[in-house]
């Protein structure tokens, strides 16, 4: 069974990095690492990060939300039957697969729980089914048009007469979970934003930007995210002076992805349930 530890500790994030090239050099810390070298591999070369990843083999539910315009793309937006505006509104961020028919599931969860829920498509349409596709797309992303289609997901939010959201979060996992945070660095009137061990921020400078109240899902087994990058972490969120209520597990990379087939289910539920009530507290409030 996982083992839970709750700690509650100052906001921020490691920007995961790699280890040095040369093959006799001792690899830094991911706190030294220079930013240039980070990436959203974690501090583990490609081929590992692949290796962490596997995808479900059984089909989601048939979607029950809508696909919508939004800025230069796509979302699916999914609406809690029998509810009117205003209500709590979620921006979902989908993992390094893609926004596949398992986000869409996910997607519709929230609605079921009352939320207005809509997820963002930061790869034009694309899905991987493989690793090699997924790492090849995520590479393609382009910074500002991912962070122009987080921007449109926030203000669509507030502004669509059919959810008027006086308060939103984000949530995201893996490659989802670091646009959560950069969402959470972004938008200092959001209201709550859940990161799955996703890369990660140590600037100072740049977390204190953060307003939202944030909880973070780390696995202990983690390579990519493993538990000295929480502690880093952990180090660079104190000296931010922001706060985070933060959940470890010992479990794998992706343990909880909605589209991973390394899904562990004792671990996944127990976070979803501290995510559940996170999202009650700072969404319906």
């Amino acid at each position: 069974m996982a083992r839970l530890s709750t700690i509650p500790v100052v906001l921020a994030s490691l920007l995961a990095c790699r280890p040095s090239p040369a093959p006799t050099a001792t690899p830094a810390s991911p706190a030294a690492t220079p930013a240039a070298e980070r990436g959203w591999t974690g501090i583990v070369d490609e081929a590992t990060f692949k290796a962490l990843h596997t995808l479900r083999a059984d089909q989601a539910p048939p979607p029950r939300g809508q696909t919508i315009a939004l800025g230069d793309g796509e979302a699916y937006l999914a609406l809690p039957e029998g509810a009117s505006a205003p209500l709590p509104a979620i921006v979902v961020v989908h993992e390094w697969w893609g926004l596949n028919d398992h986000i869409r599931h996910f997607t519709d969860r929230l609605a079921a729980e009352g939320y207005a829920a809509l997820a963002v498509d930061l790869y034009g349409g694309r899905v991987a089914t493989t690793p090699d596709e997924a790492m090849a797309i995520m590479k393609t992303v382009d910074d500002a048009q991912a962070r122009a289609m987080l921007d449109a997901a926030h203000r669509f939010l507030a502004q669509d007469s059919r959810v008027a959201a006086a308060h939103r979060g984000v949530i995201g996992w893996c490659f989802g979970g670091g646009w959560a945070l950069r969402h959470a660095i972004a938008h200092a009137d959001l209201d709550a934003a859940v990161i799955y061990y996703g890369r990660l921020e140590t600037d100072p400078t740049q977390l204190a930007a953060i307003h939202a109240p944030l909880l973070g899902v780390f696995g202990n087994a983690d390579k990519a995210i493993p538990p000295e990058a929480v502690d880093a972490f952990d180090a660079a969120l104190r000296k931010a002076g922001r706060s985070i209520e933060l959940h470890r597990y010992d479990a794998d990379h992706a343990f909880a992805n909605p589209s991973s087939g390394r899904y562990d289910e004792a671990a996944a539920a127990d976070a979803w349930a501290h995510v559940r009530r996170f999202l009650a507290t700072h969404l319906r409030g």
